[in-house]
């Protein structure tokens, strides 16, 4: 808790910290200068403080105590719980990454770290048929014991905790807190959902949301973030909180994403991490057109006119292998090789193989 409040240093050096310092007492009794050395030397640099923003320099030991049992107190009263990377309880897959956070801190109940996990994950504004594509292959992952992690965004990542919330709702979720796990209902248990927030799992973000994430607990899933409680969301928060995403999981699957889309971010840290990538797929255009509805709910032609993006009737890559994808972005990894799943049970065939 302390180390995660001292100011302007990287994950890295928080992580030393971590490791070296197996007590509180042991680590508060060292000098802002004991400290600022280790950081520099772990990163073998000559000034300690090039480790440190301008803004920084005159921070001190006692204001991060007191800082840190505010927040003690902060977290008791709002039901948010810590973990850091040399717990048992940090997610493995997680700590495998180039930069993992020092510090989670949730709300809610982490997925046992065996429990196999996809992301799922896209843009804000999607076409109608794209987030029934999200909710559905959530829901029904979900229903395979899944975990599904997303970003708790509007859009695709809103349909895809929804899909597992309902999941879990309807057939009763299994109880990651209770010892051994319990079904919390005699019928087949649903795994939950993970939401990882560019915020603290207190200030969630957008409001519109907060309903939701107070079901996604309620349904045994948890609220996951490396900000300590009070942190408000900022723009460059996003893009730091995409490599949690990717990271916690086996798998990402990009339903919809346009060619500035943030999915895309999540997408180059999943390949950056040696994760799975995939990309949302359905219906041959032809198939769709004659259907007048197919998987992506309009035609080709009716949804580019209005602006939906549904899918690109040019799509080479995507149209040889018989399926159209959701948008320019997603066409462009399909076209740089990401495979294209049609549904929960190509994703399960991928899981398995």
């Amino acid at each position: 808790m302390i180390i995660s409040r001292i100011p302007g240093i990287r994950s890295g050096s928080r992580i030393v910290l971590c490791e070296k310092f197996n007590n509180e007492s042991e680590f508060t009794s060292l000098s802002e200068q004991a400290v600022e050395k280790i950081c520099a030397a772990e990163h073998k640099k000559a000034v300690a403080m090039q480790l440190f923003g301008d803004e920084t320099k005159n921070w001190n030991m006692s204001d991060i105590v007191s800082r840190a049992e505010k927040d003690a107190a902060l977290m008791k009263s709002r039901g948010i719980r810590w973990t850091s990377i040399v717990e048992k309880s940090y997610p493995p897959l997680l700590r495998e990454i180039y930069d993992p956070p020092a510090v989670l801190f949730y709300r809610g109940t982490l997925p046992p770290p065996e429990t196999p996990a996809a992301a799922i994950i896209g843009t804000r504004r999607p076409c109608p048929a794209a987030n029934r594509w999200a909710y559905t292959t959530a829901r029904e992952l979900s229903q395979a014991g899944i975990v599904v992690v997303s970003g708790m965004a509007l859009g695709i990542d809103a349909m895809a905790h929804r899909g597992c919330v309902d999941a879990a709702s309807a057939a009763g979720f299994y109880d990651f807190s209770s010892e051994g796990g319990t079904e919390s209902s005699g019928a087949p248990a649903a795994a939950p959902t993970v939401a990882v927030l560019g915020s603290s799992v207190d200030e969630v973000y957008p409001a519109t949301n907060r309903c939701l994430a107070r079901r996604i607990v309620e349904t045994g899933g948890v609220l996951l973030s490396e900000y300590p409680p009070g942190t408000p969301p900022a723009k460059w928060r996003y893009p730091a909180r995409n490599r949690i995403i990717s990271g916690l999981c086996l798998c990402s699957i990009v339903v919809e994403a346009g060619e500035k889309s943030g999915a895309l971010i999540t997408a180059g840290f999943a390949l950056e991490q040696n994760r799975d990538l995939y990309v949302a797929g359905g219906a041959t255009a032809v198939g769709a057109n004659a259907a007048g509805a197919g998987v992506f709910g309009a035609t080709a032609v009716g949804a580019n006119a209005a602006g939906a993006g549904v899918f690109d009737a040019n799509a080479n890559d995507a149209s040889a292998a018989g399926v159209g994808v959701f948008g320019a972005g997603a066409q462009k990894l399909a076209g740089e090789g990401a495979k294209i799943v049609r549904n929960s049970r190509d994703i399960l065939a991928e899981l398995a193989s």
